[in-house]
C-alpha cells in the first residue's frame, strides 16, 4: 500500500527571476540579499545564512546556475549539485525566505533589479572592491561582509573526500 504525500511547502520558496518583483513585493521589508554557489551544504553555510536573516525581514539568496558556476573556476567537475538540487536545499534552510538563481558572472542586474534593503557577502570579500557595493549605496542600500565560520569549505571538503577515495 503507498500513500501519495504532497510535496514539502519548502519548495514554494522556489522562485523563478521572473516572477521575483511579483514574490518580493508581498514580503517584509527589510530585504537582505546573498548569493553563492553553496554546492555542497555545510555548518558554516547555516550560520552564515542565519546571521544574514537576522539583518531582516527576508532573506533572498540567488544561486549561481550550474554555467555560471563552472566559470568561477572551481573546476570543470563543480558544482557537484545541478542548481534545482542546490535551490532545494537551499529552500529546506529556515532561515531562507526565497530562492532564485542567475547565469551571468555576478548578480549585478539582479541585485538592480531587486534593490534589497542589505547586500551580505562571506568574509572574504573586500565589501570596497565590490561593483556590488556602489551599486546597494547608489538608492541607499548597505552592503556589509559578515565573518567565515573557520574550518568550513565546500572546496575543502571536496579536496578530503577525493583524497580518501
Amino acid at each position: 500500500m503507498s500513500a501519495a504525500f504532497p510535496l514539502p511547502d519548502f519548495l514554494n520558496k522556489l522562485c523563478p527571476r521572473a516572477q521575483l518583483r511579483d514574490r518580493l513585493a508581498t514580503l517584509p521589508r527589510p530585504l537582505v540579499f546573498t548569493n553563492g554557489v553553496f554546492d555542497v551544504m555545510h555548518r558554516g553555510h547555516a550560520i552564515y545564512l542565519a546571521q544574514a536573516k537576522a539583518l531582516g525581514a527576508t532573506l533572498v539568496v540567488a544561486l549561481n546556475t550550474d554555467a555560471s558556476a563552472r566559470r568561477l573556476g572551481k573546476g570543470p567537475e563543480r558544482p557537484l549539485n545541478k542548481e534545482q538540487d542546490r535551490a532545494a536545499m537551499m529552500a529546506a534552510m529556515a532561515a531562507v525566505d526565497v530562492v532564485t538563481w542567475f547565469d551571468e558572472d555576478t548578480p549585478q542586474e539582479l541585485i538592480a533589479q531587486i534593490q534589497p534593503d542589505i547586500l551580505v557577502k562571506g568574509g572574504d570579500y573586500d565589501m570596497r572592491k565590490l561593483p556590488e557595493t556602489a551599486l546597494m549605496h547608489s538608492w541607499g542600500g548597505t552592503a556589509l561582509a559578515l565573518p567565515f565560520v573557520d574550518g568550513y569549505s565546500t572546496t575543502a571538503l571536496v579536496k578530503k573526500i577525493r583524497a580518501s577515495a
